[in-house]
């Protein structure tokens, strides 16, 4: 299995290799100080190229062939073939002594330690990285020998090394004490680093979690990356974790790459913005965010060597694109790219000194050794702080937008309160409106429901006819005058609920509408004394003089009780009103609401009900009215003419029903079955031998449903009927409501093969640039224009103008409501296409209108 070791070694390839290896004369002896460790223990080494020797073999290896190397210097690049080491270890003093052989670098494949006492017994040990981790001589992710030495005691060690990563072979010589204390405080230092990334990866979820923002999500993911990165890369993850599964720490490790480059880049354009200021550095960080997600995919499913190679691409991609990220958006004056800036820096020094040291070009010390570590803590501590700072400027934005807000809500409130003050005042009486009448009232009841009131509205029946004869400001002052009065006197009565407005003012006198108050009375008060309230309510049908003018006002009264005519506000002032509609028209009468004077029944309320259980049912019919070619007499279409007979009510009539639906939800349904039944009634039609066109209306609110098109279309496709044999006739009005939507909906129709007629032509906007942009083919005159055509010859010159100017814009016209012989006559002199109206035939159902054809043929 190839080691592709830490992704930003391979940018070694900026390097060099290193130069070839020194002949060593004489075999090296190590002797131990007593004090200093460790000790940089030279040995002689020999490279098996063909991977040849065995430990029996190499001990006959001629000493010519065994070369010197100092551990300082002990780098040899990238190379697959076996390494041979041999050092001898002297404790050169009067005690017993443990020692510990560290062949410092942990991305080594496999390590076999070997040493022969002078007694013969052997002292063998197998470990790497590729290897599980257990038995090791001591719990340590390095590559350890461990032995004990008597005094004055010699021992040869011999080293077979083999690793398909950099060849780097820096020995050392501990005393086990010593070694134990040092690898305390690297430990020590090592989680530090792995505390302060995972409580920075912590933070940021938390962060995440609690405001939604997928940057910080982004950087947790990242920071996590370089946790994995290095707690594989440094063995940590395989020593505590999976001892015994040496290629999951190996496949973990090269997740760890594609994943944390992917979130880093991620987190790079969200918090840089690279896509506001800088599109091609943009697009160079998706491209790498793509070639990052494959990569990952690569890791985890796919060939170890191949997805190392393309993480070694990845690298030197990914450090090139980020490096030149941060000065780019500081060149942009964004204040994030300052931060990744600096952020960045360490980061990359530190993946150029780890290369430079794989390379051979670097030393293998403690900064060497830990660069990319180092690099990659103050990179995530500098981030971090940067992002507090953010996430302290936007609360700070946020605490200022909050003040703001509250402050506008304040104004709005203040406004608010004015306008409500404003709009609940008529503008010419001052009176409060029918809203806070309502609140009066229900206020009233509610504090004392188990009271009698009765709620009066008074009417000024005359004001239209005031203002259309003297003008609006005679109406205006005719209805300070009436409130002024009305109000004065209901207050005098003493019966009137009254209510303190925000000036300080009682007031009872309420604005139904312009010309309608309204009045809550006390039925106990008012039966105490009811002559005062009658003769109150009469002194407003005194006249009012204005500039000598005496203005009778012909106020008319209606009452409604509470309880007995209802218990809500609304209630009692519609009652009131129906009691107002039916009072004596004798001057100061009061109507009394009664049970008998309610006409607005609810029957007609569960119209819309019954007419959408018809439709469920199928219970509607079309009939079907000719269009007939003025020239030749023949039938060349059929209007299809919905008619509703109810079980209860009996006929409805169209112009009750259809308004209906057009109100309600229905009249989507009711143009689609009406063109279904159209398509079947055609079938039927065509088998008898018609060949014509059949025609329905449709509503211009059916011009507003999105897939109005499509709907029409699924029922075409279950008919054999041509769609150029269909007509959707539309008024212009209607056609018009929504001109945009309108045209638009009726071009989809049009692409289906469907015609569009023009109905009831100069009853609406009758304008050209109107018609031109409405894609119709036909034009159908309404029947106001057809009715005089034989009496008025102003009627006459209409029509001929409308029938010319319509021929001279291309389409075929079609004049309606022809009853009789002499319109007929007229309209084939003015060169009229088509006519359909009583004088041929009325509207018939298929089986009639089937039987008409038959007898017309």
């Amino acid at each position: 299995m190839l080691h592709f070791r830490p992704l930003l070694l391979v940018i070694t390839c900026l390097f060099s290799f290193l130069p070839g290896i020194a002949l060593a004369s004489t075999p090296m002896i190590n002797v131990v100080p007593e004090s200093t460790y460790p000790i940089e223990a030279q040995f002689q080494v020999f490279q098996d190229i063909n991977n040849e020797y065995s430990f029996e073999s190499i001990a006959d290896l001629p000493g010519d062939q065994w070369q010197t190397r100092s551990s300082s210097d002990a780098n040899f690049g990238f190379q697959d073939s076996y390494f041979w080491l041999q050092t001898l270890i002297a404790n050169n003093t009067d005690e017993v002594k443990n020692f510990v052989v560290d062949l410092n670098y942990v991305y080594l494949d496999e390590v076999v330690f070997k040493a022969t006492r002078q007694d013969g017994s052997v002292i063998e040990l197998t470990t790497g990285d590729t290897k599980p981790f257990r038995p090791r001589h001591i719990d340590h992710p390095g590559n350890l020998f461990n032995f004990q030495l008597a005094p004055r005691e010699q021992l040869p060690i011999t080293i077979r090394v083999q690793t398909e990563g950099s060849m780097i072979l820096p020995l050392r010589v501990w005393e086990e004490k010593a070694f134990f204390e040092n690898a305390t405080t690297e430990l020590q230092i090592h989680f530090f680093y792995y505390g302060l990334v995972f409580t920075i990866t912590l933070l940021n979820l938390a962060v995440f979690f609690s405001l939604r923002e997928r940057l910080y999500l982004y950087y947790a993911l990242a920071i996590a990356g370089y946790l994995l990165f290095f707690a594989t890369n440094r063995g940590y993850l395989h020593q505590l974790l999976i001892p015994d599964a040496p290629d999951l720490n190996s496949r973990l490790f090269l997740i760890s790459m594609p994943m944390l480059a992917l979130f880093s880049l991620l987190f790079a354009r969200n918090f840089l913005r690279t896509a506001s200021h800088s599109p091609r550095l943009d697009w160079a960080i998706k491209a790498m965010i793509a070639f990052e997600s494959f990569n990952l995919a690569m890791a985890v499913f796919g060939d170890y060597d191949a997805t190392s190679r393309l993480s070694a691409v990845g690298a030197i991609l990914l450090f090139s694109v980020l490096f030149l990220a941060g000065p780019i958006s500081w060149y942009n004056h964004r204040r994030a790219g300052i931060f990744f800036t600096i952020a960045w820096s360490p980061l990359t020094f530190g993946v150029f000194a780890t290369s430079a040291r794989a390379s051979g070009y670097l030393p293998n010390n403690f900064w060497t050794e830990y660069a990319m570590q180092i690099g990659s803590g103050l990179e995530a501590v500098i981030l971090s702080l940067a992002l507090a700072e953010r996430l302290y400027r936007e609360r700070e934005k946020k605490i200022q937008a909050q003040k703001d807000s509250l402050l506008k809500e304040k104004q709005r409130n203040m406004t608010q309160a004015l306008l409500t003050e404003s709009v609940s005042r008529d503008p010419v009486t001052q009176l409060s409106n029918r809203n806070r009448f309502e609140w009066l009232v229900n206020d009233t009841l509610k504090a004392n429901p188990g009271k009698r009131y009765f709620l009066t509205v008074a009417r000024i029946s005359r004001l239209e006819e005031i203002t259309r004869t003297l003008g609006l400001s005679t109406a205006d002052h005719v209805l300070r005058v009436a409130a002024s009065r009305l109000s004065e006197e209901q207050l005098a009565t003493g019966a009137a609920i009254t209510h303190t407005n925000g000036e300080g003012r009682e007031e009872c006198l309420y604005q139904l509408s312009r010309n309608s108050f309204g009045v809550f009375t006390d039925m106990d008060a008012f039966e105490q004394d009811p002559d005062k309230f009658y003769a109150a309510l009469k002194r407003l049908t005194n006249p009012v003089t204005i500039e000598g003018i005496s203005i009778d006002l012909a106020p008319h009264f209606g009452c409604a009780l509470y309880p007995n005519h209802g218990n809500k506000p609304d209630q009692l002032i519609r009652n009131a009103l129906i009691a107002l509609k039916v009072s004596s028209h004798s001057k100061g009468m009061m109507g009394i609401f009664q049970k008998s004077m309610d006409i607005y029944d609810e029957k007609r309320l569960t119209l819309a009900t019954r007419l959408r259980e018809a439709l469920d049912k199928d219970a509607l019919q079309l009939h079907y009215q000719p269009k007939v070619d003025i020239n030749t007499g023949a039938v060349v279409g059929m209007e299809g003419l919905a008619r509703w007979i109810d079980p209860e009510r009996g006929f409805v009539p169209p112009d009750e029903f259809i308004p209906l639906a057009e109100q309600s939800d229905l009249i989507n349904r009711l143009t689609l079955w009406a063109f279904e039944r159209a398509l079947k009634d055609y079938e039927q039609l065509h088998s008898t031998g018609y060949d014509g066109s059949i025609s329905i209306n449709i509503s211009a609110r059916d011009l507003l449903v999105a897939n109005l098109d499509q709907q029409f279309k699924a029922i075409l496709d279950r008919y054999t009927v041509p769609s150029d044999k269909i007509y959707l006739e539309l008024t212009e009005t209607g056609a018009m409501e929504d001109k945009e939507a309108g045209i638009a909906s009726l071009n989809a129709l049009v692409q289906l093969g469907l015609k569009i007629a023009i109905d009831d032509f100069g009853t609406g906007y009758s304008s050209l640039s109107y018609l031109q942009s409405l894609p119709a083919t036909e034009i159908k005159l309404d029947r106001s224009l057809i009715e005089n055509i034989c009496t008025s010859d102003s009627s006459a010159v209409i029509v001929k103008t409308s029938i010319d100017m319509i021929h001279a814009l291309g389409y075929n016209l079609v004049a309606e409501g022809v009853e009789d012989e002499a319109s007929v006559n007229k309209l084939m002199e003015y060169h009229c296409d088509c006519f359909q109206g009583f004088w041929c035939c009325k509207p018939l159902p298929l089986a009639d209108v089937t039987q008409w054809l038959e007898n017309r043929q």
